[in-house]
């Protein structure tokens, strides 16, 4: 109900500030893990090169692939965890997720008010984007909540990427700890999504839902697997082994029928590109330094 209130009063500025589509994947099941899956990921990721090792050379998520899973375009503004342009009163010392959401949320028939917005925007960040381990929302989402509420076009896929790429970093270091692995956080969602896409085939990953969202990430979440066995992780080691040459499994993405916002699904040609498609690709193909700014 909360993010659907939200939504009725503050969708046309999610769209300017590019996360609509985006935030419509927190109505699916993001939080739904094949933890064998993740944890055989895991064990081939490269702490050095920020890749995983597969038999046919590296191999890691890139924009192409958040764009397509999320929505979220290449481009935007570098986010400034420093700067805030003004201060919006927000009840900051809440317990609880709910707690939040329940002293922010205005009652039925009302406005949608900025620091209502705001806060909103602050539990999505933390609980649905960068999955935070804190068990209240973070007090240092504020300012991108707030850039976020202002419509500014901060490139949020970059600091997404980022993200996932320090998670991996520390999972894959915890992995080899003599007191053995910790509890993990971060956007795991987003790099089960990934393994869904690039493992769909040779898993046989199926599912008979389809969902109403016009984006890859919503179909992906439909085929984690759900059934637990012991063998799984040998077996979703044996389907990374075998991946000895670079095949289109691992571009899951550069396809005719992919999903997503137009600016994706466009037919590019290099004769008959618009600016705007130009400094689109421009985004995926420049190189850049990224750091996430988030915990």
């Amino acid at each position: 109900p909360g993010i659907l209130r939200v939504e009725q009063a503050m969708s046309s500025s999610w769209v300017e500030a590019g996360i609509f589509e985006f935030i419509q994947l927190a109505k699916f099941d993001l939080h739904l893990f094949d933890p064998q899956m993740l944890l055989s990921a895991i064990f081939f990721w490269n702490r050095e090169t920020c890749a995983f090792e597969f038999p046919c050379g590296f191999v890691c998520p890139t924009l192409l692939d958040i764009a397509a899973i999320t929505g979220l375009a290449p481009i935007g503004d570098r986010f400034h965890p420093d700067a805030v342009e003004e201060e919006i009163s927000i009840k900051e010392d809440k317990k609880t997720y709910l707690a939040f959401i329940n002293a922010h949320v205005g009652q039925p028939g009302t406005l949608v008010s900025e620091s209502e917005h705001i806060a909103f925007l602050m539990y999505w960040l933390s609980a649905c984007v960068f999955c935070t381990p804190s068990l209240q929302v973070p007090k240092y989402y504020y300012v991108l909540a707030h850039a976020l509420h202002l419509k500014k076009k901060i490139c949020l896929s970059k600091l997404l990427l980022a993200s996932l790429y320090t998670w991996l970093d520390e999972a894959s270091e915890s992995l080899f700890r003599e007191s053995g692995p910790r509890n993990l956080s971060g956007p795991l969602w987003l790099l089960q999504l990934w393994l869904n896409a690039i493992l769909e085939r040779k898993l046989s990953l199926t599912s008979s839902f389809t969902p109403t969202c016009e984006l890859e990430g919503a179909r992906l979440t439909t085929l984690t697997p759900r059934k637990r066995s012991v063998n799984n992780f040998s077996k979703y080691v044996n389907a990374i082994l075998n991946f000895n040459q670079f095949s289109k499994d691992l571009a899951p993405f550069i396809r005719t029928s992919l999903i997503g916002p137009p600016w994706l699904r466009r037919r590019n040609q290099v004769w008959n590109m618009t600016p705007d498609s130009v400094e689109m690709w421009f985004g995926f193909l420049s190189w850049d330094v990224i750091m996430s700014g988030m915990r």
